[in-house]
């Protein structure tokens, strides 16, 4: 079947997407003096790669920067500067608090790209369906994160006589608990960091540390879509999760690339 002119030039064009993959976290409950948790080995590779090999095939993702602590940054490029290379990967340092590291990339993202996708370097398994599904969200409403909803019994806990006691039972309906990645409309999401910062320096207004970004995006005023999401979606805080992950990995889709991550794979654990 051949294509006209007008079919052409009315082809929509793809929205364009930036990843900032986030690993620049200190890992205290992993309680490894020696490595963070995005970078112990995980079957063949290190949990970052896992994380961010999600995104490498997409033709909408068009910018990829990683945030890493700035004091890994010399044993990080020892281990996989072929890695950054081929993966045209920008690699940022990161700040104190979260919040800091997001927008320390956020400041490196190209003007060109339209949507945002930030995700933990911590979460290796993501199926494409839902990364689809949050992209999709994205673009229809600007703002999206993958979450699942509250399925247990809630308790408030409160101290006592240095025990912990139940002090009383959340309802948990319409609570979910989020997940990466988040996606937002790259002006969207600079908007509500620069007015969050802002609002930071102003004497006397209240201190808000937001523990990931759909908070600094709902705190000036603008709805987040949430998108139904699987519990297998883990995030590793510990090294019981290693063996979570891995047992997950092996029910999803693996992605297949074009070319390998590393030159002559070679992606074991650096320490």
């Amino acid at each position: 079947m051949s294509i006209n002119a007008t079919q052409l030039y009315n082809k929509p064009i793809m929205p364009s997407f930036a990843l900032i993959l986030a690993a620049a976290g200190k890992s205290t409950r992993f309680k490894d003096p020696h490595q963070t948790k995005p970078f112990v080995r995980l079957d063949d590779r290190a949990v970052w790669l896992h994380s961010i090999e999600k995104f490498l095939n997409r033709d909408d993702v068009k910018q990829l920067i990683l945030v890493i602590d700035p004091a890994f940054r010399e044993a990080f490029f020892d281990q996989f500067g072929p890695n950054v290379t081929f993966m045209g990967l920008q690699v940022v340092d990161g700040g104190e608090e979260r919040w800091q590291s997001v927008y320390n990339a956020l400041n490196k993202v190209n003007s060109d790209i339209d949507f945002v996708a930030i995700h933990d370097a911590a979460r290796p398994c993501l199926a494409p369906a839902w990364l689809d599904q949050v992209f999709a969200a994205a673009i229809d409403t600007h703002a999206a994160v993958l979450a699942t909803p509250v399925t247990g019994t809630l308790k408030r806990g409160q101290a006592i006589d240095g025990k912990i006691c139940v002090d009383g039972t959340v309802d948990r309906q319409n609570l979910w608990v989020a997940q990466t990645p988040q996606v937002f409309q790259r002006t969207l999401l600079i908007d509500a960091y620069q007015r969050y910062i802002q609002s930071q320096t102003e004497s006397g207004a209240p201190k808000l540390v937001p523990t990931d970004d759909a908070q600094v995006v709902e705190a000036y005023g603008h709805s987040v879509t949430i998108v139904a999401s699987s519990e297998m979606n883990i995030k590793i805080t510990s090294r019981e999760d290693i063996k979570l992950a891995h047992a997950i990995l092996k029910i999803l889709p693996r992605p297949s690339f074009d070319a390998p991550l590393h030159p002559f794979a070679d992606d074991h654990l650096w320490r």
